[in-house]
């Protein structure tokens, strides 16, 4: 278990380190959502998850489109605006997509993918499918109206969802404490009579296992749940780079972040022959998806008429 959570951990983190590179050059034709600090919570949710579950993203999906298998090419190719992109080079960093992967997509305006989970998950109960659904958002999609009409409908049908909450603090650049008297978000989704759990310490496996008794029972019957996972973004709310010095926040309160890095707490866990092994493999991975994605050809201007 420690490889695969390290590998996927690793494959994010490599995806957006490479990415924040290249993104100055100008061959990404997208803005970009960096995951860089937040992998923990989609590698630690999706492995809980079992092949028929979906997940329903955020603009900032790169970390849950890996972790729940999409298919990396797909992903950079989409980045490039190039027709092998896995939304034909419309959809961009903020629009992926992988339904073979049960990944049904993400959205660049806040909340909106809520009420699609719920909808699909309400679909899977009238069908009497077995699989589930996560719904996976940030702090600041609490305050989005469908957000509380989501919750609602959702423990009143008993829907097989799952939400998480990835906390990261901030709603761009305004802190929870300047929006909302409660600072619980757990506590707060409980008012709707919603099963909730808070992981606070930001570790890959801390999620884990609070995923496996989330979507545990959500398998036996008892409805949707609820999970707030404190986490923290290293880069700019959108941009490849740092942000620190623009006022809203200050490089102290990331710094505990920082040094608690998953990443490299899970490679500890590896003996270094394992480790580079992984690390190797990836690595190539990496750098073919990049390859792909500029040797790929653009859309055709009659695509423009397609999809649409």
């Amino acid at each position: 278990m420690h490889a695969q959570l390290y590998r996927s951990l690793y494959r994010i983190r490599r995806v957006e380190e490479e990415i924040a590179r290249v993104y100055p050059t100008d061959a990404i034709k997208s803005p970009v959502h960096l995951s860089i600090g937040q992998e923990a919570v989609s590698v630690g949710v999706c492995a809980a998850l079992e092949k028929g579950d979906v997940v329903f993203g955020t603009y900032r999906s790169h970390a849950l489109y890996l972790a729940k298998g999409g298919d990396l090419r797909a992903m950079i190719a989409e980045l490039y605006g190039k027709s092998t992109g896995c939304a034909h080079g419309k959809g961009g960093s903020m629009h992926l997509i992988d339904p073979r992967a049960g990944v049904m997509g993400a959205s660049a305006v806040v909340g909106t993918t809520i009420p699609q989970a719920v909808g699909y998950a309400w679909a899977l109960k009238l069908r009497r499918e077995p699989a589930l659904v996560v719904s996976m958002f940030g702090d600041g999609a609490i305050e989005e109206g469908v957000f509380h009409e989501s919750l609602n409908f959702a423990v009143l049908h008993r829907l097989p969802v799952l939400f998480v909450c990835e906390n990261n603090f901030y709603a761009i650049h305004s802190h929870l404490r300047e929006r909302q008297a409660m600072r619980s978000i757990a506590e707060f989704a409980r008012g709707y009579g919603l099963p909730s759990e808070l992981v606070d310490d930001g570790g890959v496996e801390s999620i884990l296992e609070a995923a496996k008794r989330a979507t545990a029972a959500i398998r036996r019957g008892e409805g949707p749940q609820f999970l707030e996972c404190f986490t923290y973004r290293w880069r700019e709310h959108v941009g490849p780079g740092e942000d620190f010095d623009a006022g809203y926040r200050d490089r102290a309160e990331a710094t505990p972040w920082i040094d608690f890095d998953p990443v490299v707490r899970e490679a500890a866990r590896l003996d270094a022959t394992e480790r580079q092994a992984i690390e190797t493999a990836v690595d190539a991975e990496v750098a073919d998806a990049f390859a792909f994605a500029d040797t790929s050809p653009a859309p055709e201007p009659a695509a423009l008429w397609t999809d649409v």
